[in-house]
């Protein structure tokens, strides 16, 4: 991970012919295209590749969220279900829509914990949004139980996870809906996009209106489609979309050379005694775009932390101090700080953050490291990384146990 890392001949191909066309836009234009439709044709190797029977391509995986969310109907007031740990779009998908994002606790998976899920459902509760962070999922089995069990929706956040599976399905496939990004430093890249999956029929036909100002795309003529509801512009363009033609038929070779990295590397650091590792639920196939470990307290955490940065390992991440992706570094959240008016559903929903509790998700945070796992390593550097990574563990596990 990430796709840039094998960029090359394929992807200048598809943009060129974009760029040979003139057009950039994926809507209209017919004669001037040539033969060429990339956000279309994605969407067909979307559907194909992850086994569903509806995509629609966006701007971003913000978009794919707030796209996502729409065309299931989510608006003022309604409660959607997320995770301490994520990255901000979460919340602001949700937000945009007048909609209550409710945090809730994550578990040894680093993902929604379902007891917590559970506990924090109302009768304003639409849907439950799991975030399948650093290339793992949630224990999906039992979060659609719940959801089948209250009527509710479930979206997966697969932006961080395209590629892995549970029970055999693609991650993504498993909801009611879901979501990815092909943002410059995803698995695989559009430079800038994001996708919605599904197969239900309203959501992908709301999907496709919603993210493009409501145009029904009824007919050839641009000019005279209708608008059955409200929209915005969330639309990709054909040379993002390009880029993602040529990285989608990368995938499967991404994900062979993330598991082999990953593989050498948690065999590495095993041998070392205090390191554990997340749990991957029963069923579950992680992406391997990242090698996730627990340390025995916070403190051993940010010793090994500032360490392993100090050895020249690089791209290992501390989460618990990060403010894209942690709760605790949310202050614009949790003070409501907005440029506009915060609707008033949304205000009053969130008051609840003032008291909220995520002590069982700092259990888990607090002792977490992540370690990017990068396609572009050479053989040497993969070892040297691996012995690097034990060492410098087995030194400050040890100096801390003495």
């Amino acid at each position: 991970m990430p796709g840039f890392e094998l960029f090359g001949a394929e992807e200048r191909q598809q943009v060129n012919e974009v760029l040979d066309s003139g057009v950039l836009m994926r809507y209209g234009f017919d004669g001037m295209r040539n033969g060429h439709w990339k956000a279309r044709a994605l969407e067909n190797a979307i559907k194909a590749r992850f086994q569903t029977k509806h995509a629609q391509l966006v701007s971003s995986g913000t978009a794919a969220l707030t796209v996502a969310l729409a065309a299931a109907g989510v608006g003022a007031g309604d409660e959607v279900i997320m995770p301490t740990f994520t990255f901000v779009a979460s919340f602001e998908s949700i937000i945009a829509l007048g909609a209550v994002p409710v945090l809730v606790d994550i578990d040894d998976t680093l993902t929604l914990s379902p007891k917590a899920v559970r506990d924090a459902i109302t009768p304003r509760t639409k849907v439950v949004m799991p975030v399948h962070m650093c290339g793992s999922m949630a224990d999906l089995g039992a979060l659609k139980h719940i959801c089948d069990q209250h009527h509710l929706l479930l979206l997966e956040d697969a932006c961080q996870a395209i590629g892995g599976t549970y029970d055999g399905k693609p991650l993504g496939s498993c909801g009611d809906l879901g979501c990815f990004s092909f943002d410059y430093v995803k698995t695989i890249t559009c430079g800038e996009g994001g996708g919605i999956i599904t197969n239900n029929d309203t959501y992908a036909k709301n999907a496709d209106h919603y993210s493009d100002h409501g145009h029904d795309h009824i007919g050839n003529d641009r000019g005279a489609e209708t608008h059955p509801f409200l929209g915005y512009n969330f639309r990709i363009s054909e040379l993002n979309a390009a880029v993602g033609c040529a990285q989608i038929k990368k995938l499967d070779d991404i994900l062979k050379i993330q598991e082999k990295n990953y593989e050498v590397l948690k065999d590495s650091i095993s041998t070392v005694e205090g390191v554990s590792f997340r749990r991957i639920p029963e069923g579950g196939k992680e992406n391997y775009s990242f090698l996730n470990f627990f340390l025995p307290t916070e403190e051993t955490a940010r010793q090994a932390h500032k360490a392993l940065t100090g050895a020249g390992v690089d791209a290992c991440f501390y989460w618990y101090d990060n403010n894209w992706h942690y709760y605790r570094k949310w202050e614009h959240l949790m003070a409501q700080h907005s440029l506009g008016k915060l609707p008033k559903e949304v205000k009053e929903g969130l008051q609840y953050l003032g008291e909220a509790d995520f002590s069982a998700s700092d259990h888990w945070m607090g002792r977490t490291i992540s370690c990017l796992i990068k396609l572009s390593w050479s053989e040497d550097e993969l070892k040297e990384r691996a012995s690097m990574m034990e060492a410098t563990l087995s030194k400050v596990l040890t100096s801390t146990t003495i």
